[in-house]
């Protein structure tokens, strides 16, 4: 089992940035893949960013290359995911997920982002 909580969330200005936090507890593993998606109203959830517990390697969505950076401390078992020049449409509630397997089998509570124009 695997526990997710997520912070960092608020409303900022077009233009700014915020950085999210998700604290995990549990069986994080070498193998884990640690990642953040999102969900805006009326739309479905999309895949942001993933990072491999282990080797820190990352992938992003296309759309937020360039702006947003996910990284782990392994000490502190967290996520992070900084989020730069920030635009309406990243408006969306964002969750942190986690998996041991092939799939995200543990997901967290969420935290909103709003992006003002």
């Amino acid at each position: 089992q695997v526990q997710l909580v997520e912070s960092g969330g608020g409303l900022v200005q077009a233009g700014g940035s915020l950085r999210l936090s998700c604290a995990a507890s549990g069986r994080i593993l070498s193998w884990s893949v640690m990642a953040w998606f999102r969900q805006a109203p009326e739309k479905e959830r999309e895949f942001v960013a993933h990072i491999r517990w282990g080797s820190g390697i990352t992938y992003y969505l296309d759309s937020v290359k360039g702006r947003f950076t996910i990284s782990r401390d392994t000490a502190k078992n967290t996520v992070y995911l900084q989020m730069t020049s920030l635009r309406p449409d990243d408006t969306a509630t964002y969750y942190c997920a986690a998996s041991n397997s092939d799939r995200y089998d543990y997901w967290g509570q969420g935290t909103q982002v709003s992006v003002s124009s």
